[in-house]
C-alpha cells in the first residue's frame, strides 16, 4: 500500500535535496530561474526601477525647492510691504500721539492757570470775609460792652428803686403794726407763716435754678441730687440710701453698666426714687427698668416709685402715669 506524502513533507524534502540536485544538474537551476522570473523582477530590472524612482524624487525635490524659493521671495515681498505699512501706521500714530500730548499739555496748562486764578480769588474772598468777621466781632464786642453798662445801670436803678419801695413798705408795716397793736400776736403768726412760705418758695426757686444749672452744665447733677435728698432727710426724717450696683447682663441699658438708685425704707415700706434736675421720656423708661432690676436682684417688690424733678416734659409725664410712677416737682411735695 502506497503512503500519502503531505505538502509540508514534500517541501522539507525539496529543501533538503535541492542544493545537491542543482550541483548535479545545472539545467535545473535555469529552469527554476525561468519559473521565478514570472513572479519576481530581475536584478537589472530592479536597479532600473530604483534609479527611475530616485530620478523622480530628485526632480520633485528640485521643483519643490524652486517653489519654496519663489514662496520665500513672495513672503519676503509681502513682509517688506507689511513692514512698510506698519511703519507708516506707527509714524502716523506717533504723530497723533504727539499732537494729543501737545493738546493735553495745553489743556493742563490752561486748567492750572484757571486753578491758580481761582485760588487767588478764593484767598481774596477769604481775606475779605475774615476782615468782615473781625469787624463784626469788634462791633459785637462794643455793643456787648454797651449793653453790659446799660444793664448795670438799669440794675442799679432797679436796686435803688426796690430799696426805696422796701423802705417805704417797712415804714408802712411799722405804722400798721403800731395801729394794730392789739393784733400783734396774730400778725406775728401770719408773718412767721408768710416767712416760712417765702423761704419755701425761695428754696423752690433756688432748686429750679440749680436744675437749670445742672442741665446746662453750670452745676453738677450730683450736687443737685444731694440737695433734693437732703430735703427729704431734713423735712421727713427718712434716710435716703444711694445704691450703686453693676448690671452684668445689661438688663437696663442693653449692655453691662453701673446702675444707681435712691432707696428709702420707712416703716417697712420700700420706696425707690429718682432725683434729677430734668426727666425725659427715655429717662422715665430707664428709671422703670432700674426699679425692675433692683426688685429681681434683691427679691423684693417696691411699694412706691417716685420721681422728683422740677423739669418733667409732657411725654415723660404720660409715661410716668402709665408706669405707675409718682411725679413731684420738689422734695417738699413728697408725702412720705
Amino acid at each position: 500500500m502506497t503512503e500519502l506524502v503531505t505538502e509540508e513533507e514534500m517541501i522539507r524534502s525539496i529543501r533538503g535535496h535541492l542544493p545537491q540536485l542543482l550541483r548535479s544538474d545545472p539545467s535545473l537551476g535555469d529552469y527554476i530561474l525561468s519559473i521565478a522570473h514570472e513572479h519576481f523582477p530581475s536584478k537589472e530590472e530592479t536597479e532600473d526601477r530604483f534609479t527611475r524612482m530616485l530620478n523622480e524624487l530628485a526632480r520633485d525635490r528640485e521643483a519643490q525647492s524652486r517653489k519654496w524659493e519663489e514662496q520665500k521671495k513672495e513672503d519676503k515681498r509681502k513682509w517688506d510691504e507689511q513692514k512698510q505699512e506698519d511703519k507708516h501706521k506707527w509714524d502716523e500714530q506717533n504723530r497723533k500721539w504727539g499732537e494729543q500730548k501737545e493738546e493735553d499739555k495745553r489743556k493742563w496748562d490752561e486748567q492750572s492757570r484757571k486753578w491758580e486764578e481761582q485760588k487767588k480769588e478764593d484767598k481774596r474772598k477769604w481775606d475779605e470775609q475774615s476782615r468782615k468777621w473781625d469787624e463784626q466781632k469788634q462791633e459785637d464786642k462794643r455793643k456787648w460792652e454797651e449793653q453790659k453798662e446799660e444793664d448795670k445801670r438799669k440794675w442799679d436803678e432797679q436796686k435803688q428803686e426796690d430799696k426805696h419801695k422796701w423802705d417805704e413798705q417797712n415804714r408802712k408795716w411799722e405804722e400798721q403794726n403800731r395801729k394794730w397793736e392789739e393784733q400783734k400776736q396774730e400778725d406775728r403768726r401770719k408773718w412767721e407763716e408768710s416767712n416760712r412760705r417765702f423761704d419755701a418758695m425761695t428754696r423752690r426757686i433756688d432748686r429750679s435754678i440749680s436744675a437749670l444749672g445742672a442741665r446746662w452744665g453750670i452745676q453738677s447733677e450730683r450736687a443737685f441730687r444731694d440737695a433734693l435728698a437732703g430735703i427729704l432727710v431734713e423735712s421727713f426724717g427718712v434716710e435716703v440710701i444711694n445704691v450703686n450696683e453693676f448690671d452684668d447682663e445689661g438688663e437696663v441699658f442693653g449692655r453691662p453698666d453701673q446702675i444707681e438708685l435712691d432707696v428709702i425704707i420707712k416703716n417697712g415700706l420700700l420706696i425707690l426714687c429718682e432725683l434729677k434736675s430734668s426727666m425725659s421720656k427715655s429717662d422715665m423708661h430707664s428709671f422703670e427698668r432700674k426699679v425692675r432690676f433692683y426688685e429681681r436682684r434683691h427679691h423684693r417688690q417696691a411699694d412706691r416709685m417716685i420721681v422728683v424733678s422740677p423739669m418733667i416734659d409732657d411725654p415723660a409725664r404720660r409715661v410716668g402715669a402709665k408706669l405707675g410712677i409718682e411725679l413731684y416737682p420738689d422734695s417738699l411735695d413728697v408725702p412720705v
